[in-house]
């Protein structure tokens, strides 16, 4: 049986909360550890949705869909080269916003400013020397996130500093779905309501987990990190004032707009 946890914020308050429908079971607790759902009902439309959880460590896995590998090799001019083992690397939680919150373009990024939809595991146990086969046990749920990037940047840059991790770049949400199998999902990508990206999720060059089990073998993963997959297909530019979706079947739509920063 599969449960929607949100992360909220609602009379000044922070919490998190299990969405049934269009309400919002606030919990005392965390989906970490022991909870206890209140009596409240909250409208879902009548909270501010957060961040669904704030990790302690940012995994990302870069290049992780063929199609993606080729066409970015030819952006910076290079042949293209698939990745022969699975490597992880890191975001910055500075980068973290949330369902409905803006994607600020920075002032000198260039017109090569993309999206990529991507899918997210939320750990909910510790994983350390895990077998792929163990992998999934350690998977608490699945989000959806935007790896916003500066083209220009990530080319001419020694390191992802400021074209993967400026303020902003890392949308993700509006919650994590437990219960679900990855290998059903299809994702979906739309740049002002038009359909730009649909792929199966599933179709990647290492697969969850392999990821998490070769992650595990040098770092530990804990309750509330996550790990990000990688995106498929050919990115179109950004700009001010567009709003691009990200969905994934089965977990939701992630939603973000575009604005110049002041």
């Amino acid at each position: 049986m599969s449960m929607t946890w949100c992360r909220f914020e609602a009379a000044g308050k922070t919490a998190y909360g299990i969405v049934e429908g269009e309400t919002v079971v606030p919990v005392q607790g965390s989906p970490f550890g022991d909870y206890e759902k209140s009596a409240e009902r909250l409208a879902l439309s009548a909270v501010k949705l957060l961040v669904p959880v704030v990790p302690n460590t940012f995994f990302c896995a870069g290049l992780n869909y063929a199609q993606h590998v080729t066409e970015v090799a030819h952006k910076v001019g290079l042949p293209p080269s698939l990745p022969t083992r699975a490597e992880v690397g890191y975001r910055a939680n500075n980068a973290l916003i949330a369902h409905g919150e803006n994607i600020v373009k920075p002032a000198d990024a260039t017109e090569l400013f993309q999206y990529e939809g991507e899918l997210v595991a939320v750990f909910g146990k510790k994983a350390r020397h895990v077998t792929p086969e163990q992998a999934l046990d350690c998977v608490l749920g699945w989000t959806i996130g935007n790896d916003v990037s500066e083209r220009s940047w990530q080319k001419s840059d020694r390191t992802f500093f400021r074209s993967k991790n400026s303020d902003t770049f890392k949308p993700m949400g509006p919650w994590f779905v437990t219960g679900l199998d990855y290998r059903q999902m299809r994702t979906i990508i739309r740049l002002n309501g038009r359909q730009v990206d649909s792929f199966e999720t599933a179709k990647m060059i290492f697969n969850p987990e392999t990821f998490i089990s070769e992650t595990s073998r040098y770092c530990t993963i804990s309750p509330g990190d996550v790990m990000w997959f990688g995106t498929e297909g050919v990115q179109e530019n950004m700009k001010p004032g567009d709003v691009v979706e990200i969905e994934i079947t089965g977990i939701g739509v992630l939603r973000n707009q575009v604005v110049a920063e002041a």
